[in-house]
């Protein structure tokens, strides 16, 4: 180490200083200027990615609470539907009850009808029978005075009238 210490040479100190000067010259012109710029567009691709990171990352956002907007949206036309149809349902089956109920009641009133007339028919049939059935009895007690269809009506006629007038 000795040895080294004294073979310092000035000439070769100041040779070795020139050179690293002039190296660090070359460096800075041709090295450091394009490691620099390239380190620059470097940060500014990061900066940019970053930037378009965040605004992805809003939109995003923006996107998530549009969609829960639109499926709220979505699910209140889902209830307003739902009850749409609940009442049409009610409105339907109440015009079926009212059509069923006027229909039957248009049957009873019929049905009515026809009991009164075949009631009436009944009522007209049985009161034949009996002004024949008295028509036969009494032609049997009166044999000699009912002799003709005539007389015979005449009298039905005469005790029906009393019949109704009691």
């Amino acid at each position: 180490m000795e040895k080294l210490i004294n073979d310092f040479s000035f000439g070769l100190f100041f040779w070795q200083g020139i050179i690293l000067i002039i190296l660090i010259v070359l460096l800075r012109k041709f090295a450091w200027k394009p490691i620099l710029d390239s380190l620059n567009t470097r940060e500014e691709g990061i900066k940019n990615a970053l930037e378009s990171a965040e605004k992805a990352k809003q939109e995003m956002a923006n996107l998530k609470a549009d969609n829960e907007k639109m499926l709220q949206e979505a699910r209140a036309d889902r209830d307003e539907m739902l009850k749409e149809a609940q009442e049409m349902k009610k409105k339907i089956m109440a015009e079926a009850t009212e059509d069923a109920t006027e229909k039957a009641n248009t049957i009873i009133a019929k049905a009515q009808e026809t009991i009164q007339s075949e009631k009436k028919a009944a009522l007209s049939e049985i009161n034949e029978q009996v002004a024949t059935l008295s028509l036969q009895i009494a032609e049997k007690v009166i044999k000699q005075d009912l002799s003709d269809d005539k007389s015979q009506m005449e009298l039905i006629n005469k005790m029906l009238d009393d019949v109704k007038a009691n």
